[in-house]
């Protein structure tokens, strides 16, 4: 059987692939374009998570498509809305029948001699292996292990008599209506699910070994309701996004410039929101705003569940799990009949993609990132890495469009091969992360990329800088090496053309 080959391949058909491929079809129609897809069903994480109450952490004009508004009064949108807005996308570009599903991506190895990249995957539900080639690769599988989480064994946790549920993998038929629940992390994970428990579950506790600082924030969105009434809503849409945008990247300089003040702030708001009867050594993190990111409250609901007194905190350290429960090190013992383990996630870049060059791995930890989009001597290849300190899907907005520009720049230099090279030897050993600090992505610092200390290789995770980068930005920087066709190349070769 012949091996299909596309111009562009796509891996993953989640928000990031999906928003990517729209920018990318409606510029270049008659490109051949594949969008490969570990799961069955599009959604990549919305698809993935079913646990309760699962939903966005940022705001839906913001974390929506630029292109296809978000038109909802509410701010944090369901898991399963935002998976329905990902499917309903792709319809309306077309994309549905372009997606194949149940591939495991295994490898992608790059021939200098063909100029392309050879995809290689097994198709899960036959074993069967496919190939596919491309000459340009798109790799947006997000950032973690679809296979596990992260979850650390607990002592004597096999003679735990109830049920242990990693949120990651929720049993559809988990029924815990009036049942004792120990929800053990303090991430967005717990802060979501333990307001979503306490409807039903007996009572709730979230146990936590250090907390986090969280923030009520309002569910509906009360600006755009009102200038919906005389204002066009495409206009109001537009607004709410500049708004929020704006807001998010305040806060967060904020906290980075004036830490003391905004950690002040910070612990009163959370006071207010808990009221009198909660201790506060629960809600007192021992780090600063935005060292890790805030987790979201819509509405205050887990400040309510507390105040309700349906679920509380303990703040400890896990001796060992017994039979009917939790020994923590202080003695204290939680009951429980159910345990959910909300640890976190386990960092996988790239989908744990063995990217090659002529059959040799890429180490990716001694390769330099560059516009946080593409890596140092690495051709044809781009991936899409969101933000840490605002929605992930605003760097799949301008990297979708930057990637349009870079076909564009190949067409005018008549080259079909590009890659970004460090001709001025920017060697550093700061890794692409170094600053941000929750425990998943210092858990995985030795398989990150690293940046440069300046220009195009720094990492900015600064969407007004990124925006005028990536989208602004003369594309040939001196940096890009463009590369003509060889006349050994076998594959098609020619550029793509876009439309106006």
């Amino acid at each position: 059987m012949a091996t299909p080959h596309y111009d562009l391949i796509i891996i993953g058909a989640g928000l990031s692939g999906i928003g990517s491929a729209c920018h990318i079809a409606r510029t270049y129609p008659q490109k051949t374009l594949a969008i490969l897809e570990r799961r069955e069903n599009m959604g990549g994480t919305w698809d993935l998570f079913r646990y309760p109450g699962i939903r966005s952490d940022s705001d839906m004009a913001s974390f929506g498509y630029n292109f296809k508004p978000w038109y909802s009064d509410q701010v944090l949108a369901k898991g399963g809305d935002i998976r329905n807005y990902v499917e309903e996308t792709a319809r309306e570009f077309s994309l549905q029948d372009k997606v194949h599903y149940g591939l495991h991506i295994t490898g992608a190895d790059w021939s200098s001699k063909d100029q392309c990249w050879t995809v290689t995957a097994t198709h899960e539900k036959t074993g069967e292996t496919r190939r596919f080639t491309c000459n340009f690769l798109l790799n947006c599988a997000g950032y973690y292990n679809y296979d596990h989480g992260y979850r650390p064994r607990f002592e004597g946790e096999e003679n735990f008599k109830g049920t242990i549920v990693h949120p990651q993998f929720w049993p559809e038929d988990l029924d815990y209506t009036g049942k004792k629940v120990v929800v053990i992390g303090s991430g967005a994970t717990a802060i979501t699910v333990v307001p979503a428990m306490a409807e039903k579950a007996g009572h709730v506790t979230m146990l936590q070994r250090s907390p986090s600082y969280i923030m009520a924030m309002p569910d509906t969105d009360k600006i755009s309701i009102a200038l919906n009434k005389i204002l066009p809503k495409k206009l109001v849409f537009k607004l709410a996004r500049k708004r929020n945008i704006l807001f998010q990247r305040g806060l967060y300089l904020a906290c980075m410039r004036w830490p003391n003040a905004m950690r002040k702030f910070m612990l009163r708001h959370m006071r207010r929101q808990a009221g009198p009867n909660v201790d506060m050594r629960h809600l007192t993190p021992d780090y600063n705003p935005w060292e890790q990111r805030l987790c979201a409250a819509p509405d205050g609901d887990f400040f309510k569940t507390l105040r309700s007194g349906a679920a509380d905190m303990v703040t400890d350290h896990i001796d060992h799990f017994s039979e009917h429960g939790i020994v923590l090190k202080s003695g204290q013992t939680l009951d429980a009949d159910i345990i959910v383990t909300a640890t976190g996630l386990d960092v996988q870049l790239m989908g744990g993609l063995d990217l090659q060059l002529d059959g040799k791995s890429v180490d990716l930890p001694n390769k330099l990132t560059y516009k946080g989009i593409m890596l140092q001597d690495v051709p044809n290849y781009a991936w899409i890495f969101g933000y840490t300190n605002a929605p992930w899907t605003l760097k799949c907005d301008i990297g979708g469009r930057y990637i349009c520009r870079l076909f564009d720049e190949m067409n005018k230099h008549g080259a079909n091969v590009v890659r970004p090279v460090d001709r001025d030897g920017l060697e550093t050993g700061t890794g692409m992360l170094d600053e941000f600090a929750p425990g998943y992505i210092v858990r995985a610092k030795d398989r990150m990329p690293r940046q440069g200390l300046s220009g195009p290789w720094k990492v900015t995770m600064h969407y007004g800088k990124d925006k005028k980068m990536l989208v602004e930005d003369p594309v040939d920087d001196g940096i890009l090496q463009f590369e003509k066709p060889e006349a050994t190349t076998t594959r098609d070769s020619r550029p793509m053309t876009a439309t106006a």
